[in-house]
């Protein structure tokens, strides 16, 4: 019995000393949930050091969504430390080697009465991308819908009903609930969102699964959500220059659940980003900076995702390392 309880007092010791160690330690340093797709690629798993002999299709970075949560260093899952009250974001990478689905995503109001969910807005800030690849993104002018449904009905190209915008790296792309759109083949890119898993798919370019079936599609509630109105539509809403982005510090994009930033910084130059009552998270895509929180501090290199917990006051301090950094800001 002395031997039992001893053994119990450690085991009891080293959850405290962990968990302390925790309360301490304001910066994380995040495992990412990894998905293979048939449509995905190689080169993601290599940059995040993922041993796969399979194509990576996302690696989901912040996430605590049921069934596809990421982790800490230590393995535990991020929804065992915090909520979608403190998280109502996720940011993800995602690379193609195909075109993925035509789908679209509902809106808070409609997500909640039928899903019992938060709507899905999100955005994209292109990582890479190979020679004429783009975005299939909101309707081109005068496709009713009407047309939209003949179109998926009879069997035809609806990829052919919608704008395509060509990509390059450092483009930022905005895709409110509601905006009709498929992500094109040979494109990498960061993903932020509101934590929401819900996608309606209409048209799967005629594809069979790896059953030999068609993939199962969701037309009803796509019509129910889709945006048909024209000036919703317009393709110089949903793309942001390149060149917006190029400043030391630039606000991408702002949302009910999300705000994002993208920093450039050069060897030893410093920016501040102002905390929130959410934790902050960090996506170095480039080089390596020095995050400085009060009495905590954290090298990070590319790829590397990292969250600093929420706190009321104060800034974070980020230093270029390198000659170059870029990294992405989600709060």
């Amino acid at each position: 019995m002395i031997s039992i309880f001893a053994n119990y007092d450690r085991i009891m010791a080293n959850i405290i000393l962990t968990w302390s160690h925790f309360l301490d330690n304001k910066l994380l340093k995040l495992r990412p949930f990894v998905i293979e797709k048939i449509w995905g690629g190689h080169k993601l798993a290599k940059l995040k050091g993922i041993t796969s002999k399979e194509k990576i299709g996302e690696t989901l970075e912040v996430s605590i969504l049921e069934n596809q949560q990421c982790f800490l260093e230590d393995g535990t899952r991020l929804s065992n430390v915090f909520d979608e009250t403190q998280i109502p974001y996720l940011v993800k990478y995602i690379e193609t080697s195909d075109n993925l689905s035509v789908q679209v995503h509902p809106g808070d109001d409609y997500a909640r009465k039928h899903e019992n969910s938060k709507g899905k807005t999100e955005c994209w800030y292109i990582l890479d991308s190979q020679k004429n690849s783009g975005i299939f993104l909101g309707l081109k002018a005068g496709v009713t819908k009407e047309d939209f449904l003949n179109a998926i009905n009879h069997g035809q190209d609806v990829n052919l009903l919608l704008n395509f915008i060509p990509v390059k790296k450092g483009d930022f792309i905005f895709v409110p609930a509601g905006a009709i759109h498929a992500i094109g083949k040979g494109v990498m890119l960061i993903e932020i969102q509101q934590s929401c898993g819900i996608t309606y798919r209409v048209w799967d370019w005629n594809r069979l699964g790896n059953d030999g079936r068609p993939r199962d599609l969701h037309v009803k509630k796509a019509m129910e959500v889709i945006e048909f109105d024209k000036n919703f539509n317009q393709p110089d809403r949903f793309k942001i220059s390149p060149e917006y982005v190029t400043n030391e510090v630039a606000k991408l994009a702002q949302h009910f659940d999300f705000t994002a930033y993208k920093v450039n910084l050069t060897k030893d130059q410093f920016c501040t980003i102002n905390s929130t009552k959410r934790p902050t998270s960090f996506f170095c895509l480039y080089g390596e900076v020095k995050i400085e929180l009060a009495d905590n501090s954290l090298h990070v290199k590319e790829y590397d995702t990292i969250m600093c917990k929420e706190i009321e006051f104060g800034s974070i301090s980020l230093k270029g390392v390198s000659s170059l950094c870029e990294i992405i800001v989600v709060q």
